[in-house]
């Protein structure tokens, strides 16, 4: 059916009165019927916790979620490249169909039930093309879900395909050279960010509900800022990974247009899980309860630029210290803050513990004479600098990650959040794989340019990307607020009553979306 056509679809209604409690919708289980006059558009429109209810009381079908947002894609996708490796839609409306009639049963999978879902291209989803965006991987096939994929799945979720990312994550720019680069949803000339790129774009187009990431260097923070949503890194060991005990930099976590939604998919992807021993064995359900809380007296640290260590592009600090005001407006004491360690050591430690690491992942492509020629340089790059260290220089870098852990420890004791920019620069284009110079300071590596994400993956602690607004060019940024480490609901808390106040990714769309 062409896209926005009226039409009437005879479904349980929503009971009268029916309003938002907490960070859910009630929702009538009523066997009374009303004639819904919608645009099938309209479905595009709602937050993921709103079609959740929908579907749930049968108000709108999960073929028609489906006809909706492929339709959607479909439009949308073309200028973007978010979403790589598509289903086809046959298989899709019939999985649709499927969950429908699931209901019709009393079947109800959960609260991600008849979902279009797309998950990120370095996760694997059983019998789906999983390439990490690299050649190496072009055609391989998953025979496994990951174990948040499984959650997801479990959930109700349908997988519609995945997001695009740079190659092996690498990098907060999302292009590669079996896809192509994915735009920002605001600008589809300038990068998307990354490593969750396509997976952010997404969000903002309404191409998907809500979407998972990762993170190792503000991969769900970076390209939240970039397309005005939301990115939440959680605290270490929250959403349950590979097994790997040493590799504590990357970590696994949701995406949404909104705070609420965003919780409610960590509430699904969250959890312990007995093949991830560092999972942490907290109840998941947390996430899922009201988040509405008076923030009166919360103490915010505002870091800044670190006294000048950052280079910001003209314009972010200025967004940032004018989206303060909303903290001040719910009676928050906001004042400056600084983390007593020094920032160019803690940038020699990253260096050194993600070369050791990248060297250890991809070390067996470099050593192929067949696949290392399909290696982008950054990641030779990183190996060839992680066989230069030594045991001891991984254990110094360990240390001084500890060190670092302290030191912000210590600001806790002074302030309730700390809050930095999200990014160092606004999107820029696409086709530039990374800025070699932010407000007149040359950058010494393919990553340097993003810096500012670190002190937040170096602590271990939540943060969340919140936005704060767009340039004189409409381009969009957001700033992070970190928390003390085991403090993600409280997190959540503070972010959605920051998203009240402000409203920014409720009030300001994509331009192509007001077309």
């Amino acid at each position: 059916m062409p896209m926005g056509m009226k039409r009437k679809i005879h479904r349980r209604a929503f009971l009268a009165g029916s309003a938002m409690i907490g960070t859910g919708l009630a929702v009538s289980n009523a066997r009374s019927t009303v004639t819904l006059h919608r645009y099938l558009g309209d479905i595009i429109n709602m937050s993921a916790l709103e079609l959740s209810a929908a579907i749930k009381g049968r108000a709108v079908s999960c073929v028609e979620v489906m006809t909706s947002y492929l339709a959607h894609i479909d439009r949308y996708n073309p200028a973007v490249n978010a979403i790589i490796l598509r289903r086809n839609h046959d298989e899709l409306l019939a999985e649709a169909k499927a969950r429908d009639q699931d209901l019709q049963k009393g079947v109800y999978h959960g609260w991600m039930h008849g979902f279009p879902h797309a998950v990120k291209d370095l996760a694997d989803i059983k019998d789906i093309h999983t390439t990490l965006g690299s050649r190496i991987f072009k055609g391989h096939i998953a025979e496994t879900d990951s174990i948040f994929v499984e959650k997801i799945r479990a959930s109700g979720a349908i997988f519609i395909g995945k997001t695009n990312v740079p190659e092996f994550g690498l990098g907060s720019q999302s292009y590669n050279t079996v896809f192509g680069a994915t735009g920002s949803a605001y600008d589809p000339t300038k990068t998307s960010g990354g490593s969750s790129g396509g997976a952010a774009t997404s969000l903002a187009l309404k191409m998907v509900p809500v979407a998972d990431g990762s993170d190792m260097m503000g991969s769900l923070r970076n390209p939240a800022a970039f397309n005005n949503v939301i990115g939440f890194r959680p605290s270490l060991g929250r959403v349950a990974g590979d097994v790997n005990f040493y590799q504590q930099l990357a970590c696994l976590g949701p995406m949404g247009r909104n705070v609420a939604d965003t919780a409610k998919l960590l509430s699904t992807m969250a959890g312990y899980d007995p093949r991830s021993p560092l999972s942490l064995h907290d109840d998941p359900r947390q996430f899922a309860l009201p988040l509405d809380k008076d923030m009166a007296g919360v103490r915010i640290g505002w870091l800044g630029n670190m006294d000048g260590y950052y280079p910001m592009e003209k314009g972010i600090l200025e967004l940032c210290l004018k989206s303060l005001g909303h903290f001040t407006d719910m009676d928050c004491i906001v004042e400056e803050a600084n983390i007593d360690y020094a920032m160019n050591d803690l940038w020699q430690s990253w260096k050194n513990l993600r070369h050791w690491w990248m060297d250890g992942r991809l070390g067996q492509f470099y050593d192929n004479h067949k696949t290392r020629g399909l290696l982008k340089p950054e990641a030779i790059w990183e190996i060839e600098n992680g066989r230069k260290l030594s045991g001891s220089d991984v254990y110094k870098a360990t240390t001084a990650r500890a060190d670092f852990y302290t030191a912000i420890t210590h600001a806790f004791e002074r302030h309730d959040f700390l809050i930095i920019p999200t990014a160092q620069v606004f999107p820029f284009d696409k086709n530039i794989h990374w800025p070699k110079t932010v407000a007149g300071r040359d950058m010494d590596t393919y990553h340097r340019w993003m810096e500012v994400v670190v002190p937040g993956t170096m602590s271990g602690c939540p943060v969340i990307n919140v936005p704060v607004g767009f340039n004189d060019k409409g381009l969009p940024m957001g700033m992070q607020i970190i928390g003390p480490m085991g403090k993600d609901f409280e997190l959540l808390q503070i972010a959605y009553a920051y998203e009240q106040s402000s409203r920014w990714n409720y009030d300001y769309q994509p331009p192509a979306l007001k077309a």
